[in-house]
């Protein structure tokens, strides 16, 4: 054992090749941001020299950062403009020796903005939920806010639409703020559900333009409506997205899924941790989760804060939340 400690504390040098210097700038980040969140995470040394990269320190150390600069730099090389986010999730692989997943990620596109830009999974837990949307019929996907569980259902959405495998889309959420019961507010229907549908219209109009989206409402391609208008239909041939499902009632998960029907895929997205129902009430995201986690046909994708690819405070402010939560209980 003694001599195995030996062997792991052993400092060591390793040099790794630049094509060029706009890779170290790329790699680095603007003014070595990047690289102060890897040294804030390592004891080794790193500093850059002419054309190479050169890590000194501990041999496992050396090791792990070799790794992690080899996948950084392939991904730059296939032209993958890094983020701050990716840098720190890359980090938390790299700790697991997990690293090389992120080329994985990075590969393939699962669709484009209406700009033209690529849209990819950026972390293990949204691929596992892209894959599960694409092999099930109903999916819940369960986690905190950041972590893409909407926005990924509605761009999976928009593609399915256009490949002609659902005839329309069907967008909704529970107005929980207004009681389900918008009589009391100001204005025509659209004018009173709005405002508890807008991050749904935020999704779409990212992945189709603000144009196609309006063209596609007036057609009926894709319908946004409050949880209440669900009742009492079947829907054939849609892709069907429930949002916000912590702050349903038991009642209501069981009304939204059974009018399930046939050629149609459903995506339930929430967060227990933030449920808005009135004290003593049960949410039914929660209850469908204990019901139904034996049926197999049914997908569930539990999310963690590492999924989370916003701004890297929000997941700071989550686990911090989390921790907090945990102290109480």
């Amino acid at each position: 054992m003694l001599r195995r400690l030996r062997f792991l504390s052993q400092q060591q040098t390793v040099k790794i090749s630049l094509q060029n210097a706009a890779e170290g700038l790329a790699l680095f980040g603007p003014q070595d941001k990047h690289l102060r969140l890897i040294l804030g995470r390592t004891d080794a040394h790193v500093m850059s020299r002419e054309a190479e990269i050169v890590i000194t320190g501990e041999s496992i150390e050396v090791e792990r950062l070799q790794q992690l600069f080899n996948v950084l730099l392939q991904l730059i090389r296939g032209n993958i403009i890094l983020s701050e986010r990716d840098i720190l999730y890359a980090l938390d692989l790299a700790q697991e020796w997990k690293v090389e997943e992120l080329l994985d990620l990075f590969k393939g596109e699962i669709a484009v903005t209406y700009r033209g830009k690529p849209i990819r999974v950026k972390t293990i837990g949204q691929r596992h939920y892209v894959s599960t949307i694409k092999k099930r019929d109903i999916v819940f996907g369960v986690g905190p806010a950041g972590t893409g569980k909407t926005y990924l259902a509605v761009v999976l959405a928009v593609s399915a639409l256009k490949e002609g495998s659902v005839k329309r889309i069907v967008l909704t959420r529970p107005a929980v703020e207004a009681g389900e019961n918008l009589g009391f507010l100001p204005g025509d229907l659209q004018e009173k559900v709005d405002p508890y549908l807008r991050p749904l219209y935020d999704a779409l109009y990212d992945v189709m333009g603000l144009e196609q989206v309006g063209k596609a409402l007036e057609r009926g391609l894709i319908e946004i409506a409050p949880l209440a208008y669900m009742r009492g239909r079947t829907l054939d041939d849609a892709f069907i997205i429930l949002d916000e499902a912590q702050n349903t009632t038991p009642e209501q998960m069981k009304m939204f899924l059974t009018r399930l029907g046939f050629g149609s895929k459903m995506v339930i997205t929430g967060d227990i941790t933030q449920i808005d129902l009135p004290r003593g009430k049960r949410s039914g995201l929660v209850e469908a989760g204990q019901i139904l986690s034996d049926i197999k046909e049914i997908g569930f994708v539990h999310f963690a804060e590492q999924d989370v690819v916003r701004h890297s405070l929000v997941q700071k402010i989550i686990t911090a939340y989390q921790k907090e939560s945990e102290n109480q209980g």
